[in-house]
């Protein structure tokens, strides 16, 4: 029974000092692995603290961090500087401080053959816009693809491609206008309606009635075309005369993000 004790004993005398070995081993070697983790990060400190350049004794405000406040401040309502930044939408060229349609455009069904300058006038401000005048769809010819003759590069100029309905040079209207006759009558009249009666203060007679002539030959609009690029003028219209058109637009805060101008 003793040597059974002592058999026993021993073996556990064994255990503990294998134990004993593998913690000597093992705890420094954490240690160590533990201290040079703690340098590094303090070097790491160091080096970024060394880097920094004092600019007019302040440390500049990149290397501070924002607090909630100043975060907020960043933004305006809610939005950041690039969704404030005037911009144009996808379906327009940018010309710097104004968009243009980047196609002509589209009429409807039930707009065809109604497309004169009253009615392209009038759209392109339902759109929120305005028909470009000639010196805008000219300077911006190389930016855009304007109507052009069938001679024309369809990659830089929009010309005719659909033989269907023939195949015809085209041009496109402006808002600048002339009158191809002299005289305030050239350039329409509101006439006299019936029953206009005289100012009697004045001893002003009644006036006789005139029809009035608010769509007149004589005023016409201008056209452009796209001329391979240089630009050119395509003649003018009377203001009654269908013709195709495309709108100009001021830019809008995020007008990019949008799916309309």
């Amino acid at each position: 029974m003793i040597e059974r004790l002592n058999r026993t004993a021993g073996i556990a005398a064994l255990i503990v000092a294998l134990l004993a070995l593998v913690l000597a081993v093992t705890i420094p070697a954490g240690a160590k692995t533990a201290h040079k983790a703690a340098s590094h990060k303090k070097a790491a400190r160091a080096k970024t603290a060394a880097t920094i350049r004092l600019a007019n004794g302040k440390i500049p405000a990149k290397f501070l961090p924002l607090v909630p406040r100043a975060k907020a401040a960043t933004r305006l309502g809610g939005f950041t500087a690039r969704q404030l930044k005037g911009s144009c939408s996808p379906e327009a060229v940018d010309m710097g401080t104004w968009c243009l349609d980047a196609s002509l455009y589209p009429l409807a069904d039930d707009e065809v053959g109604k497309n004169d300058f009253f009615f392209a006038s009038q759209k392109c401000a339902e759109l929120g816009g305005w028909l470009p005048s000639a010196a805008e769809l000219l300077g911006a010819v190389q930016h855009a693809k304007l109507a052009s003759t069938i001679d024309d590069d369809q990659l830089t100029a929009t010309i005719d491609l659909d033989p269907t309905d023939g195949t015809l040079d085209r041009r496109e209207m402006t808002s600048t206008l002339i009158t191809t006759e002299a005289g305030s009558s050239a350039a329409g009249s509101e006439g006299v309606s019936d029953g206009s009666k005289g100012d009697p203060k004045q001893g002003q007679p009644d006036p006789v009635p005139l029809p009035a002539n608010p769509s007149p030959e004589t005023l016409q609009y201008v056209t452009v075309y796209d001329n391979h690029d240089r630009g050119g003028f395509a003649g003018s219209q009377p203001v009654s005369q269908p013709q195709s058109f495309r709108c100009a637009y001021a830019k809008v805060e995020g007008a990019e993000d949008k799916d309309v101008n």
